[in-house]
């Protein structure tokens, strides 16, 4: 009897996967179709139950990610699961892996190593479904694969935690050429960066089954776990200074570097959403920022020029300002723009005017459809934010917090920044990278973490900003210098497609909204804008100064100030 495809019922999404292990089975004997489908049905009835609820939680690193520097994301000392497996330069390390196990194995007295890898292997097609590649190794490699860099995992987590140097020293001792005179391991660093890679991770409930085997209990498993994964989370986390870490149940974790995001980005901020209160219309305003927006832009452009002239103490310069005074001076500036754009010279001035207005437009226009955009990826005038340097000139103070990126704030009363101390040593860069492609490829939520690397990207441009910010304690600095610290956050790459993050766009928005405001700044962008780049306005400039001399002149004509003048310069003499 033979059965086509076309007879075979729809089978779910691991069809494929168990069609490619099954046809490598039977690629160098005849196909019996009859015991493949069997075959098929059995392993599906058995198993699919238990996989509903495991989601695809290890990744492959996005290539945008990787084509920037491959070494923060290939493990260069130890492979962790199937992604790496077998490659030459780390399979120096597995027969230590295999002496792991083999200690673990002696000190199981009533399980054997065996009846582990037996349900570790009945667990085939929950294993399979935690990674979004297709794993090449059959059940039985893949079994035995998991038990031995479990073991081998879960005994460096445990060594790890240990606080006992000499307890370290003799538990490593099967690894002597790694072990350095104070006890610690010479490659325990290398061990940080590799074990928290996207690509080398286990899942945890491969952790929680071994430890189930060892205790007998799966609650005391989860809480020996939960210790050993808190003690290197955080020895892994850049916010060492963290007082209140949120609680974080290991049967909600995917592996070790999804408990480590957790750590840094609770999940209390990453659905995060503000709500403002509504404004009261008719409140006075007290600012003067405030009360300038009612004045026209002639008037702001005399405001100007008078805080220009107010500082000089030139005699020529007092009857300049007497004119500008005068009652008919006072009569031009009550005149409505529509007049005066009319006269000859000023209305040079109308383009620039009509094009600043219509900015302002457009960004009332976008506030108001900000619900519409909640979704869409952020303007770059939404990302971007002065330097620490420009900021701390243009008044603002920082302020160090113990705490994670949630604990960032912008108070405008006090002009004060609140950012979180990270601490920066030889394997923050991979821990970042590595989080920054985790949270683009699992794409739960907003992707808060990688908003806060370039928010720090943005804040740190040469090794002032580190040292300004070093001595207030938002940078605790372990690299050989602070350009060493520079340097890192901005090689931190770009590729990764921001999203709107609530908390932190507000606090951009704040401090860009203060920044922007100072005259000095105004003052910069405007001769930016319409002077250095503008002929026309360098034109109007000289027709105001060709005005102003003229006016001068007739009123001199008028009032004999060339005697005034001359007496005013006797009596300063």
């Amino acid at each position: 009897m033979s059965i086509t495809i076309s007879h075979i019922p729809e089978l779910p999404h691991l069809f494929n996967p168990l069609l490619e292990t099954t046809m490598a089975s039977y690629s160098n004997s005849s196909f019996d179709e009859l015991r493949w489908v069997i075959d098929i049905r059995r392993r599906l009835e058995e198993e699919l139950e238990e996989n509903a609820g495991d989601p695809v939680c290890i990744f492959n690193v996005p290539k945008t990610l990787m084509a920037t520097k491959p070494d923060c994301y290939i493990p260069q000392f130890l492979a962790i699961g199937p992604y790496h497996y077998w490659q030459p330069e780390l399979i120096e390390m597995e027969r230590y892996k295999v002496a792991i196990a083999k200690r673990i194995r002696k000190q199981l007295q009533n399980q054997k190593f065996e009846s582990l890898v037996d349900q570790l292997k009945k667990l085939e097609l929950r294993i399979r479904a935690c990674y979004n590649k297709y794993l090449v190794f059959n059940g039985e490699t893949l079994g035995w694969m998991m038990a031995v860099d479990g073991c081998f995992l879960l005994e460096f987590l445990h060594v790890n935690a240990i606080n006992d140097t000499k307890v370290r020293k003799a538990i490593l001792s099967t690894m002597s050429h790694l072990v350095d005179y104070s006890g610690r391991n010479a490659a325990h660093n290398a061990f940080l960066r590799d074990i928290v890679m996207l690509e080398n991770q286990i899942p945890m409930f491969i952790l929680r089954k071994i430890l189930e085997v060892q205790y007998s209990s799966l609650d005391e498993a989860d809480d020996l776990l939960h210790s050993m994964l808190m003690s290197i989370c955080k020895e892994l986390s850049p916010f060492k200074m963290i007082q209140d870490y949120p609680i974080i149940k290991v049967t909600e974790c995917g592996h070790l570097q999804d408990f480590l995001y957790q750590l840094i980005v609770p999940k209390s901020i990453q659905q995060f959403e503000i709500i403002e209160p509504p404004k009261d219309q008719n409140a006075p305003a007290d600012n003067r920022e405030e009360n300038f927006g009612n004045f026209s832009d002639v008037k702001k452009l005399f405001i100007v020029i008078w805080k220009l002239l107010s500082k000089t103490n030139i005699g020529l310069v007092r009857f300049i300002k007497r004119a500008l005074l005068s009652k008919p001076m006072r009569v031009v500036f009550r005149l409505p723009w529509a007049i005066l754009s009319r006269i000859p010279i000023l209305s040079i001035l109308k383009e620039p005017l009509e094009s600043l207005d219509k900015e302002d437009t457009e960004t009332e226009s976008n506030k108001s459809n900000s619900s519409d955009n909640a979704h869409k990826p952020p303007l770059l005038e939404e990302i971007g934010i002065p330097s620490a340097s420009e900021l701390y000139k243009s008044g603002i103070r920082f302020v160090a917090t113990k705490g994670d990126v949630s604990t960032i704030s912008f108070d405008a009363k006090t002009l004060t920044l609140r950012l979180p101390s990270v601490s920066l040593d030889v394997n923050t860069e991979v821990i970042l990278r590595n989080l920054v492609a985790y949270e683009s490829a699992n794409a739960s939520g907003p992707f808060v973490f990688a908003r806060y690397v370039e928010f720090m990207n943005d804040i740190i441009d040469t090794e002032q900003d580190v040292e300004l910010l070093r001595t207030r304690g938002i940078v605790l600095n372990h690299l050989r210098s602070d350009q060493e610290v520079a340097d890192l956050w901005n090689g931190m790459n770009k590729s990764v497609r921001l999203t709107k993050v609530p908390f932190l766009d507000k606090v951009i928005e704040d401090v860009n909204k203060y920044y922007n405001g100072r005259w000095n700044v105004k003052t910069k962008k405007f001769l930016k804008v319409y002077v250095f780049s503008s002929w026309r306005f360098l034109t109007f400039l000289a027709a105001i100064l060709l005005l102003l001399l003229m006016s001068l002149q007739a009123f001199c004509s008028v009032y004999s100030c060339g005697r005034s003048f001359d007496v005013d310069t006797t009596i300063e003499d």
